[in-house]
C-alpha cells in the first residue's frame, strides 16, 4: 500500500475506513475534495462488518438519528447501484405475541416515523410466510423502508468504489499518531490536509484519547450467528417483541412502559442480556441472526453458549420452527454511551472526531458523513 509523505497535499483526510469514515469520504468527494482515507488495519475488520448489514428506518429514535437513517437508505440505494453491492432483501417484519405489542405498535403508527409501515393480520402475515407458525401471533408490524447488505462484501466494495469511481486515495496498515494542522503525522508517514475527519470507532485509546474520555463512553459486545439456509426465505428482516423495549424510536413511547415490565417478568434472561431478534437472510439462503448487548469497558472475546441459546430461543419463539444448524458464530464491539446517540466533536477548528455510540452505523453513517463533510468542507 502506498504511503504518504511530505509532498501530499489533501482538502480532507479521514482517519478510519469503517462506515463513517467511507461516508465522509463519499461526502467530501461529491463537493469536489480531494480525499484521503487512513486506517491502521489493511483490511475492513471491526464493527462495520461484524453486523447484520441491516439498514434500518424503522424504530430508531425519533428525530434526528430517524432522519439521518432516511437519508442514508437513500446515499446506501445510490451507492448500491453505482458500486455492484447487491441489495438481498428489502424491508422489515416486527412479530408481535403480546397485547402489550399491539399497544406499542398501534401508539407508534400514530407517529410520523410510521410512513412506509402497516399492520398485518396473522392471517395475511401466514399466507406470505406460511413458515411463521407461532400460535401466539398477533399481528406485525411491516415496514417497507430498509434494505439489507451483506456487510462483510459491501464495505470492500464501497472502499474499491470510492477509489475508482472518485479518486479516495486509501492508505492502510499505518496508525496515525498525532495530528497537528495540516500536518498528519504516523511512523513511517507524513501528510498534509487542509481538514480531517477522525472516525475511530470504540478505538478510545488513540488519537484525541483525553477528549473522548471526557464522555464518558463505553463499549458493547453483541453475538451473533450465521445459520444454515433453512429451505424457504424470508419475507423481510425479521424482529420481535423484544426489539420493540430496545429500538428507541419504540421503547421511548409511553406504551412501551407496560411491555417493558412484562418482558422483564417472562423473558427475565433475555432482557438481562439485552438479547433481542434480529434475522436477514444472504443471497445464499443462510441467515444472520442475533444478537446480544453487554455494556462494559472492556468486553471478553468469548462467545457464550447459554447466550446463543436464548437468541435462538426467540427465533423459535417468533418463527414457529426449529432454528437451523449454526454454520459460524462471532462476537463484536461497538462504541456506547448512555446520553447520546452520535458523538460530534471539534477538537480543532479544521477537526472533527465523529463516533456512533448506539451501533446504527450502518443504518446513518451516510448521512452523518454530509454532516461531518458539510461542517469542514
Amino acid at each position: 500500500m502506498a504511503r504518504g509523505n511530505s509532498g501530499d497535499h489533501y482538502d480532507l483526510a479521514v482517519v478510519g475506513a469503517g462506515i463513517v469514515g467511507l461516508a465522509t469520504a463519499l461526502a467530501a468527494a461529491r463537493r469536489g475534495a480531494r480525499v484521503v482515507v487512513l486506517d491502521r488495519d489493511l483490511e475492513a475488520r471491526a464493527a462495520s462488518v461484524r453486523n447484520f448489514g441491516f439498514v434500518t428506518v424503522t424504530g430508531q429514535e425519533a428525530g434526528a438519528m430517524w432522519e439521518r437513517a432516511r437519508r442514508s437508505r437513500d446515499v446506501w440505494k445510490e451507492v448500491a447501484e453505482a458500486a455492484g453491492i447487491a441489495i438481498t432483501h428489502t424491508g422489515m417484519w416486527m412479530t408481535a405475541r403480546r397485547a402489550e405489542s399491539i399497544a406499542v405498535i398501534e401508539a407508534f403508527m400514530a407517529t410520523d416515523m410510521a410512513e412506509g409501515c402497516r399492520v398485518l393480520s396473522p392471517e395475511e402475515a401466514r399466507r406470505r410466510c406460511p413458515q411463521l407458525t407461532g400460535p401466539d401471533l398477533l399481528a406485525v408490524l411491516e415496514s417497507t423502508v430498509e434494505l439489507r447488505v451483506e456487510s462483510r462484501l459491501a464495505i470492500p466494495q464501497l472502499a474499491d468504489w470510492l477509489a475508482n469511481a472518485h479518486g479516495v486515495r486509501f492508505i492502510r496498515g499505518h496508525t496515525v499518531a498525532a495530528i497537528e494542522p495540516p500536518w498528519l503525522h504516523g511512523t513511517d508517514l507524513k501528510l498534509r490536509a487542509d481538514r480531517v475527519a477522525v472516525c475511530p470507532g470504540d478505538n478510545y485509546q488513540g488519537l484525541y484519547a483525553e477528549r473522548i474520555k471526557q464522555y464518558s463512553l463505553t463499549r458493547c459486545k453483541l453475538q451473533m450467528l450465521r445459520l444454515a439456509d433453512p429451505g424457504f426465505k424470508l419475507p423481510a428482516a425479521l424482529m420481535s417483541d423484544l426489539g420493540m423495549a430496545r429500538n428507541a424510536g419504540y421503547a421511548n413511547l409511553k406504551a412501551a412502559a407496560a411491555l417493558k415490565s412484562r418482558l422483564a417478568l417472562e423473558q427475565p434472561e433475555q432482557v438481562r442480556n439485552g438479547v433481542h431478534l434480529i434475522a436477514v437472510q444472504s443471497a445464499d439462503g443462510t441467515l444472520v441472526v442475533g444478537d446480544s448487548h453487554q455494556y462494559t469497558p472492556a468486553p471478553d472475546c468469548i462467545a457464550h453458549a447459554q447466550i446463543e441459546t436464548l437468541i435462538l430461543d426467540e427465533f423459535h419463539a417468533a418463527l414457529g420452527v426449529e432454528p437451523p444448524r449454526v454454520l459460524e458464530r462471532w462476537v463484536g464491539t461497538y462504541a456506547s454511551a448512555s446520553d447520546r446517540s452520535v458523538l460530534i466533536d471539534a477538537p480543532h477548528p479544521a477537526v472533527r472526531l465523529a463516533i456512533v455510540t448506539c451501533g446504527s452505523g450502518a443504518s446513518v453513517g451516510f448521512a452523518l458523513g454530509e454532516e461531518l463533510a458539510g461542517s469542514l468542507l
